[in-house]
């Protein structure tokens, strides 16, 4: 089975300040689209394209939310959901009931269907398994990415970064509910993906389990790290 990752959600307190400055520290040239259809979940947010790959960020507007509750237990901004690519939505559906893992949330179209998993029975963040016809459109990323692909710089997000007490179970478990492998040593833990990669590390600071790094290539950028919405982000170049 083919998995990737396509999207990664970031929570904020105040949505337009860390919008504006990813924006201009990854180098994003396209308006970020707004998702009305997020408002069921008491959010708003902003979808910004890097590359075929997005980065999202949403913030609370409503009271007693479930990311208003994320940002309160993790001590302020941070990772909040990864995205999964899946090219056999069947089977992967029929392997998170078998494994005994809860729905909280499912949406299914004739381009794209999602599927978000429950953070109690998959830890270290809010998975969704999703998938989508044809393979390059996205229709979380709006219009313009709805059934089709369309012209797009190179690059995206390549890797995240889970911290947890125990990074190898956490690992296993996450590759489990993917249908893929993970591999173990020196007290971190990898699953390869198509394109990129996931990592898990121990914890070192005071925010608990959660993820806690992005890897994102920008085309003719500078190699450099930074923190955003309380996620270190490590950008890389690979020619235009």
């Amino acid at each position: 089975m083919s998995v990737r990752l396509r999207q990664v959600a970031l929570v904020a307190r105040e949505l337009d300040p860390v919008v504006r400055a990813l924006s201009a520290e990854l180098e994003v040239e396209a308006e970020p689209f707004h998702d009305p259809g997020v408002s069921v979940f008491g959010l708003e947010n902003a979808v910004l394209a890097l590359g075929d790959t997005f980065l999202e960020v949403v913030s609370p507007v409503a009271p007693d939310t479930t990311a208003g509750r994320y940002l309160d237990r993790r001590g302020g901004d941070g990772g909040y959901m990864a995205i999964f690519q899946v090219d056999d939505l069947a089977a992967a559906r029929a392997r998170v009931e078998r494994l005994g893992i809860r729905v909280v949330w499912r949406s299914d179209h004739d381009d794209i269907a999602g599927t978000h998993l429950h953070p109690k029975d998959l830890p270290g963040a809010l998975v969704s398994i999703d998938w989508a016809a044809p393979p390059g459109s996205w229709r979380w990323a709006g219009p313009t990415w709805t059934g089709t692909e369309p012209e797009h710089r190179g690059g995206g997000i390549t890797a995240l970064t889970v911290q947890t007490e125990s990074p190898g179970a956490l690992a296993g478990r996450w590759a489990e509910v993917l249908g893929v492998s993970a591999t173990e040593g020196a007290g971190t833990a990898r699953i390869p993906l198509d394109r990129g990669e996931l990592r898990f590390v121990p914890i070192d600071d005071d925010r608990g389990e959660g993820i806690c790094a992005l890897e994102v290539v920008v085309p003719g950028s500078s190699r450099r790290t930074m923190s955003v919405c309380g996620v270190r982000i490590e950008v890389r170049s690979q020619p235009d």
